[in-house]
């Protein structure tokens, strides 16, 4: 049997709408990758202040 991997609807809707949308300049990409960047960037950031409250619960 084949493996094949599976993706969230989420990523999948995405794929296909990236698909269908018109080409972007590369100022538009360039945003776009900022934009994707900067959320990570976000979460990263909750997720660590998180983790550091339970950890100073256990402390």
């Amino acid at each position: 049997m084949a493996d094949t991997t599976k993706l969230s609807v989420e990523k999948a809707l995405n794929k296909l709408r990236d698909a269908d949308a018109a080409p972007k300049s590369k100022d538009e990409r360039r945003d776009a990758e900022m934009d994707a960047l900067k959320e990570e960037i976000a979460r990263s950031k909750a997720q660590r202040l998180r983790l550091e409250r339970r950890q100073r619960k256990t402390d």
